[in-house]
């Protein structure tokens, strides 16, 4: 095999996107698409466009063609082919030739504005499953009238019913506190005392002790646990989100037999890829750092694969909105796998044959091990 034949390969894998959310339901205008070309939650100034960005060049680059248009179509001929085929088409064709074949779909932000997993299966042809975040359940669990008293016995019962067909869990911890957390579990007291405050306080749950009751009931309940880490939007404090914050946690986990997966981890994934290695169940991916890295991706592909097993990195796009995302997290990942392992193949470090099983191994097989999903 040549270098040519493992780009073949790398193309021709039928991905396992294990963290992704839904396409936008509706339409969406210049300006609604270029909010979502951003991780800022703040408006686009308007001596600017989001356009002119690593991710707004491959929108134009790699999505026009799929449209219908050249490549590097300019962004106003873009939007108003995007208009004239209509939000439905624009989802079909971006979701099917991103060569994913099973969507782990998670569906805690905003979920009335996207398409649901089956949704997400029927526009695409592949399969979808669900990943449930945490903070939601709880969330809707409040909204029901659940009492602080009897909180701490009936979130578990209600995340167990929620998740019966799910395949993994999510907390946004690292969004509504930060890592520095204490990793031990709270106590039912501590838990009781929380949840009458919240609960009194009303708004979405930020607070630590609450944050760690459902952590440690997401570890009870055995699934694998997926935390965001690193970049995301302004609602983060950055310097709090590093992985390495979650060392004693992650030691306190590891007798429970359950996989942490780190998501996304950039500007700390080389951090991330030394805790896959250090711990067995630790596992990461730098799945939205791939859209909005955009033609620089594939250094961030190759760093994240200099130090962890190749076993414990997973592909994923984090797609939420447009599904330009979700084809470029796809075409831009394949992109970084054939420049990163095509390096190592022609500089005689590897064989074709073990750079194409890595590839495969990142891009599904790793996957559907960690969440089970040759049982599904």
């Amino acid at each position: 095999m040549s270098v040519e034949d493992l780009a073949v390969a790398v193309d021709e894998v039928p991905l396992v996107d294990h963290h992704v959310h839904g396409a936008l339901r509706g339409e969406v205008d210049r300006a609604g698409l270029e909010l979502h070309l951003t991780e800022s939650d703040r408006p686009v100034p308007g001596w600017m466009t989001q356009f002119d960005s690593q991710l707004g060049f491959a929108v134009r680059r790699w999505c026009a063609p799929v449209l219908g248009l050249p490549p590097h179509a300019d962004a106003a001929d873009y939007v108003a082919r995007r208009e004239e085929l209509g939000a439905a088409e624009v989802t079909r064709r971006l979701l099917a030739a991103s060569g994913v074949e099973h969507f782990l779909v998670e569906t805690g932000y905003k979920g009335d504005s996207i398409l649901s997993p089956a949704e997400m299966a029927s526009a695409s042809g592949a399969r979808a499953d669900e990943i449930v975040r945490l903070e939601a359940v709880l969330e809707d669990l409040a909204h029901d009238g659940v009492g602080a008293a009897e909180l701490p016995g009936r979130f578990p019962e209600v995340l167990a019913e929620r998740t019966v067909d799910a395949v993994g869990l999510k907390s946004i911890v690292a969004y509504r506190f930060g890592f520095d957390f204490d990793p031990e579990r709270p106590s039912r007291a501590e838990v009781v005392a929380a949840a009458d405050r919240w609960l009194r306080a009303g708004g979405r749950v930020d607070d630590p002790v609450l944050l760690r009751f459902l952590l440690w009931t997401g570890v009870d309940r055995g699934l694998p646990l997926q935390l965001h880490a690193g970049y995301g939007d302004p609602d983060i404090e950055l310097h709090r989100c590093d992985p390495l914050l979650l060392t004693r946690f992650i030691k306190l986990v590891e007798p429970h037999g359950v996989d942490l997966l780190l998501l996304h981890c950039y500007p700390y994934h080389r951090n991330a890829g030394y805790l896959a290695q250090a711990f067995p169940h630790v596992h990461f991916d730098v799945g939205l750092a791939v859209n909005h890295t955009g033609a620089r991706s594939a250094a961030v592909v190759a760093e994240s694969l200099e130090l962890a097993p190749f076993a414990k990195v997973l592909f994923s796009s984090d797609a939420w909105g447009p599904p330009e995302l979700h084809h470029l997290g796809a075409l831009l990942w394949r992109r970084a796998m054939r420049t990163a392992l095509g390096e190592r193949v022609a500089a005689d470090d590897w064989s074709t044959s073990d750079a194409v099983r890595v590839a495969r191994m990142v891009g599904r097989d790793n996957a559907r091990r960690v969440y089970r999903l040759e049982q599904r």
